[in-house]
């Protein structure tokens, strides 16, 4: 059974148009992302950090 090249033209073209239509359909706009908010680790961690460097510094001056 042969298919004609007319509808398989059609076929085409309503899958071009369904593919088209359920892309804008899905497409959503992103939302936005929170604001950044400082709860105080990072200045935690920037003073533990010093703390472990001057350990090791008074370490490696004693040894």
């Amino acid at each position: 059974m042969a298919v004609s090249c007319a509808s398989l033209r059609v076929v085409a073209f309503l899958g071009l148009i369904y593919a088209a239509l359920t892309s804008v359909a899905s497409s959503q706009s992103p939302v936005p992302a929170p604001a950044p908010t400082s709860d105080g680790t990072t200045l935690d961690q920037a003073i533990a950090c010093v703390l472990m460097l001057l350990a090791l510094v008074l370490t490696y001056i004693i040894h």
